[in-house]
């Protein structure tokens, strides 16, 4: 067996991500740019996005964003749109729902952009489970009536 002379693996040269919690400058769009909220995830680096001008447009993330920069659906993304094919386009950059936020209060973004984020980044869809509270004193007469329900005639004479 061979001796261990490194200081680590490979996740100790691939470093940690520390500048995400950094503010960083709000990116605003230009000529041949269109910001864009994903829809669904295809898989192979691509995403079909809803742009801002109300095209469907199937998107590709470029190789400095992939595997660095996550991107889910409902994000906001700035895309570059393609001189030569209207119906496809780039991933610039991903903004955080914070830079969402500021963008359409700057009327950046149309007001049917919904950014459903909450402060820790998660979603708050429809996959959401609520509970109801339920007291000891259902639980314990729900119970009883069961019990009740499960006694024969029979069961009576044999005490």
């Amino acid at each position: 067996m061979p001796k261990n002379k490194g200081k680590g693996g490979k996740n100790r040269r691939r470093g940690k991500n520390e500048n995400e919690t950094e503010k960083r400058e709000l990116v605003f769009k230009e000529d041949g740019q269109e910001y864009a909220q994903v829809i669904k995830m295809l898989g192979n680096g691509r995403l079909e996005a809803n742009c801002s001008d109300g095209v469907k447009r199937l998107c590709h993330i470029r190789g400095k964003l992939r595997k660095k920069v996550w991107i889910n659906a409902s994000d906001i993304i700035l895309i570059g749109l393609r001189d030569y094919q209207d119906s496809k386009a780039d991933v610039i950059m991903r903004y955080n729902p914070d830079e969402s936020r500021t963008l359409k209060a700057y009327g950046e973004l149309p007001e049917s952009v919904k950014i459903n984020e909450d402060m820790m980044g998660q979603e708050g869809g429809a996959d959401d489970i609520f509970f109801d509270e339920v007291d000891d004193e259902e639980v314990a007469k729900d119970d009883s009536e069961e019990e009740a329900s499960n006694f024969n005639v029979d069961d009576i004479d044999d005490l």
